[in-house]
């Protein structure tokens, strides 16, 4: 058995992650079943440098705020602001603390110098502004919209002011009161004030699709696609919203599909403009449903990955990763009867693996699903292995190094 598992491991980089594929994707997606450790995140910036210099790729999107990450992109594309300023204000989660996210942001920039427009790399945030513990104002979003229409559109066309949108969206903290997440009655989302910008939103959104011909000669295509982003986020926004609103059983379900649609809009957006390697968790990539457990309530919907397959088909790939040890974080040697546990008796630190010719190698097995003791770490789904065009699997994940 372990022979026939070792003919299906390869190398983790760009050339065979390319064998594994029919052609070269628009979108390469690359999971991790955790967050925050540096050692997934050196590998996902090694294979984006190895995808850049042998396959033309040319964008990075992960999972951290759209709109934070303009910032982020305008610094490794021009230099505007400083490292520090993008690595403060450009990333949701707490990922710009993380040691190799400012790697990655350096080398971007670095290999951006110099360079023409046409070969620069660029950054994506793929997230909207949502964190576990709520949601932001639809303020900046909004207003970014009606600004930029503002400058472009006959005035009598719009649908409002900005002086009336300032007046209906009020106070910020009305939208990030962070008791809303578990208590519905706390949050604005199905207000009347939300139900009118709701409204507004809509004809917003209507009237810059209407004047696309006009947009696309009289403003740069940066700033149609910034405007565009900000039609999607305040969309997105409001109607996450007015789900955390939601009283029934339905809510969070409702909450997580709105989350994963915002994602995958964003998404083929990135790959609207060429190929991109995608970063983020492996249940927002996968193909197959996601499910997940909170408060004790089992949820489950088509996250992020399916979406954007259903629409892209083979120009979507995903490439999921499983781990064998997390020691700092109680995760120790997986059971033998798991797929990591197969995997983690082959020699190495690290392997690419034929997900399909694995899940072949193993058919005859009785295959365990691992459970964590940790709740960060989400296992591989043995009924889910041969769903994913490869497998990433990393022995041992010490803890992370300290941002310098």
């Amino acid at each position: 058995m372990t022979a026939d598992i070792r003919n299906t491991v390869h190398a983790v980089e760009a050339a065979a992650v390319m064998g594994l594929l029919a052609g070269r994707p628009r979108l390469l997606a690359l999971g991790e079943p955790t967050h925050g450790q540096d050692t997934l995140l050196d590998l996902r910036n090694e294979l984006f440098r190895q995808l850049v210099e042998q396959e033309g790729y040319r964008t990075i999107a992960i999972e951290s705020d759209c709109v934070k990450g303009l910032a982020v992109d305008a610094y490794v594309t021009s230099g505007t602001g400083t490292l520090d300023e993008v690595m403060a204000h450009g990333f949701s989660h707490g990922w710009g603390a993380l040691a190799a996210n400012r790697e990655l942001v350096s080398w971007m920039r670095a290999h951006n110098e110099g360079r023409p427009a046409s070969e620069r790399l660029r950054f994506a945030g793929f997230d909207g502004p949502l964190e576990i513990t709520g949601a932001e104002s639809p303020r900046q979003a909004l207003t970014a919209l009606h600004d930029y229409l503002s400058a472009w559109v006959d005035a009598d066309l719009l649908p409002c002011t900005g002086e009336t949108l300032d007046r209906l969206l009020g106070a910020d903290d009305r939208w990030t009161e962070p008791a809303a997440m578990t208590d519905p009655a706390r949050s604005v989302g199905r207000s009347a004030e939300a139900a009118r910008l709701r409204l507004l939103t809509d004809d917003l959104v209507a009237l810059l699709d209407a004047w696309t011909p006009h947009l696309i000669t009289a403003t740069p295509q940066e700033d149609r696609d910034r405007a565009c982003l900000h039609a999607r986020t305040a969309t997105g926004l409001l109607r996450y919203h007015h789900g955390m609103a939601d009283t029934s059983p339905a809510r969070m379900t409702r909450l997580v599909t709105v989350r994963d649609q915002m994602m995958a809009h964003n998404l083929l957006a990135v790959a609207a403009r060429g190929p991109a390697l995608v970063h983020a968790h492996n249940s927002h990539l996968q193909r197959e449903k996601s499910t997940m457990r909170m408060g004790g309530v089992p949820l489950e919907w088509w996250g992020a990955g399916a979406l954007v397959s259903a629409r892209l088909g083979d120009e979507y790939a995903f490439v999921g990763t499983a781990l064998g040890t997390i020691r700092h974080e109680g995760v120790d040697t997986p059971q033998q009867d798991t797929v990591e546990g197969h995997l983690y008796a082959l020699p190495g630190d690290r392997c690419l693996v034929d997900a399909s010719r694995l899940a072949a190698a193993l058919g005859g097995k009785r295959l365990a699903h691992r459970v964590s003791p940790w709740y960060g770490y989400a296992p591989l789904d043995p009924a889910h292995l041969a769903d994913s065009d490869g497998l990433v699997f990393v022995k041992d994940v010490p803890r992370s190094r300290a941002a310098g």
